[in-house]
């Protein structure tokens, strides 16, 4: 795996990575996430040698990178932030330089070089130099750099950046099927791709980890997550208020919407689970209530990663703005 320890980096008065640790095992795909800034950037030039750390150490599978950093290095595939190039090779040439260094010979080169091509979609534009290629092209011919060595650790700072939805569609896929069999550490501004291809995120703001866990384990930290939304017909507000407090598994509600004899209401669990929504809806129905929905809320990552990541003073205005929620009386 990839271990950081007490990881502390200082650009003169700044300490832009704060005291960090975390490991990523094979078969996880950690989706690294930050408002600019952050030290997202600086901590995987850190994990990939590019700079030096001021503490704190760095184990890629069974090296440090400070006291072992070629064999370490070898391990790694490496897509950094502005996806630097040669501009004047061809895709297939950049390719074909970049699998020399990294140690091919012979068939092996061409056939990494190849496999690489295949792998990142490059195969229209593999005889074009590179300084013709549209941005996103750019992008995928750096990514194909990264992996053109099979590496067992994959660190790709925004992999995503400058293609268009297709493309987007075809690097989160290519990264959810090699995070079966490697560690894969990357970062990105665009939530949905954490949703769809991390299975772990990690989040850092003013150089510090502010959130580590599973997609569903951030989402859950919204203040609404487990809550149900209820929508009824055929009933009016004060009927469904009455209910909803007499119903002792019930920890508060607020009513969304009233209109004509249709209610929707947010109704919060006493205790999360899974008989909540089972309890709630059986309850409708002995009533006689027309349920028009009925679901679980799950929380939104959107919403966690802002309140976790803004300013101090801004959350304390925040909070002073929030709106009264109706509870249980």
């Amino acid at each position: 795996m990839i271990r950081i320890e007490n990881l502390i980096k200082l650009f003169g008065p700044k300490k832009a990575v704060d005291n960090i640790s975390f490991t990523v095992a094979k078969g996880e795909v950690l989706g690294f996430l930050g408002p600019n800034g952050a030290g997202k950037s600086t901590t995987m030039r850190m994990i990939t040698g590019f700079i030096p750390p001021d503490s704190g150490s760095i184990q890629v599978g069974d090296y440090n990178i400070m006291t072992s950093p070629i064999p370490a290095k070898q391990l790694l595939g490496y897509l950094p932030e502005n996806a630097p190039l040669y501009t004047d090779m061809t895709v297939y040439g950049f390719l074909s330089f970049t699998a020399e260094l990294r140690g091919l010979r012979g068939a092996a080169r061409k056939a990494a070089v190849e496999k690489a091509i295949d792998t990142c979609f490059l195969g229209q534009v593999a005889h074009q130099n590179v300084d013709t290629l549209s941005k996103g092209f750019k992008h995928r011919a750096c990514f194909a750099q990264s992996i053109i060595h099979d590496p067992e650790y994959l660190i790709l700072d925004e992999p995503t950046d400058g293609l268009d939805p297709n493309q987007k569609h075809e690097i989160r896929s290519l990264i959810r099927n090699m995070g079966r069999s490697k560690a894969i550490i990357f970062s990105t501004h665009i939530l949905e791709e954490v949703l769809e291809v991390c299975t772990r995120a990690l989040i850092i703001d003013r150089g510090r980890i502010v959130a580590n866990g599973s997609p569903s384990e951030l989402k859950a930290m919204h203040p609404d997550a487990g809550s149900i939304i209820l929508k009824v017909d055929g009933v009016i507000e004060a009927a469904v208020k009455d209910k909803l407090n007499a119903l002792n598994y019930v920890k508060s509600f607020e009513i969304l919407k009233v209109k004509e004899n249709r209610v929707t209401a947010r109704v919060y669990p006493k205790e999360k689970g899974s008989l909540f929504a089972e309890q709630l809806a059986n309850d409708a129905n002995q009533c006689g209530w027309r349920l028009e929905e009925l679901h679980t809320d799950e929380g939104r990552l959107d919403e966690v990663f802002r309140q976790i990541t803004l300013p101090d003073t801004v959350k304390q205005d925040s909070k002073k703005k929030e709106p009264v929620v109706t509870v249980r009386i």
